[in-house]
């Protein structure tokens, strides 16, 4: 009985240090790699962001196919921003250029219509032409990273206080409706001031993160604050300039960047 006993407990911590196991990669000290590696945490579960670019899926959000290296979706227009500008870079032999017009009628819908399998795997393909790379580089720059830093420099944010606006852009989007990033910043002003407005940084990054929350639980897709939990170990630890090595948890799974000597 007792040797039972002891196997089952064996078993138990076994099964808890498997569950402990901490997703670790090494990257240089590189604001751009830092913010994508965490995102990619997110969005993949994955601190290598480069093997995102293929990625395509309907994660049951309500905004269709989920694709690429932050998640353009089908649903909200930027995918159709990244397939424009990928026709624009290569015009010919392009696998994904049959597909424009039905990602223009379902902009806006959870559809698949006029998509479907051949559609996903066409995606794949084409994220093996530098085209592709480029086509998503440009619409993430032009949508959410160069805004971004334009909000940071502009509220006289860290490096940290940047990242948090890139993750608040890329899942809300940069509109100004209440549900968007300019909403949430809107509403973060209603109690806050940024340090260029002689506010205090923490306090000004901890109202928006609050404005944001109250936001993430109107979706189910949303419901689980890893995203802005992580954000906020950030703060607590002062790491405004996100030098590495840093940890955080993301969805359950425990991640760590470590500097690339």
């Amino acid at each position: 009985m007792m040797r039972k006993v002891l196997t089952i407990i064996l078993l138990l911590i076994a099964s808890l240090t498997c569950g402990a196991q901490v997703i670790s990669r090494e990257v240089p000290q590189d604001m751009r790699t830092i913010f994508f590696c965490i995102v990619s945490s997110a969005e993949n579960s994955s601190l290598d962001f480069k093997a995102q670019y293929a990625f395509i899926k309907d994660i049951g959000d309500g905004r269709g196919y989920t694709a690429g290296v932050i998640g353009f979706t089908s649903g909200t227009g930027d995918m159709l921003e990244v397939v424009k500008r990928y026709l624009a870079l290569k015009p010919i032999d392009n696998p994904l250029a049959k597909y424009l017009p039905a990602l223009e009628k379902v902009n806006g819908t959870a559809s698949h219509k006029g998509l479907g399998k051949k559609f996903v795997n066409a995606w794949r393909l084409a994220a093996r032409d530098t085209e592709m790379f480029l086509a998503q580089d440009s619409v993430l720059n032009v949508m959410y990273y160069n805004p971004a830093l334009y909000y940071a420099e502009k509220d006289g944010l860290s490096t940290l206080g940047a990242f948090i606006d890139y993750d608040a852009l890329v899942v809300h989007g940069p509109g100004d409706d209440e549900d968007s990033f300019g909403g949430i910043r809107q509403s973060a002003l209603a109690s806050s001031r940024p340090p260029s407005q002689g506010g205090n940084e923490t306090e000004w990054l901890a109202a928006f993160l609050a404005a944001r929350t109250v936001i993430m639980k109107k979706e189910a897709a949303h419901s689980d604050l890893s995203r802005i939990i992580a954000q906020q170990k950030f703060i607590s630890e002062n790491n405004w300039q996100m030098i590495l090595p840093m940890q955080w948890e993301m969805y359950g799974d425990r991640f760590e960047l470590r500097r690339k000597e």
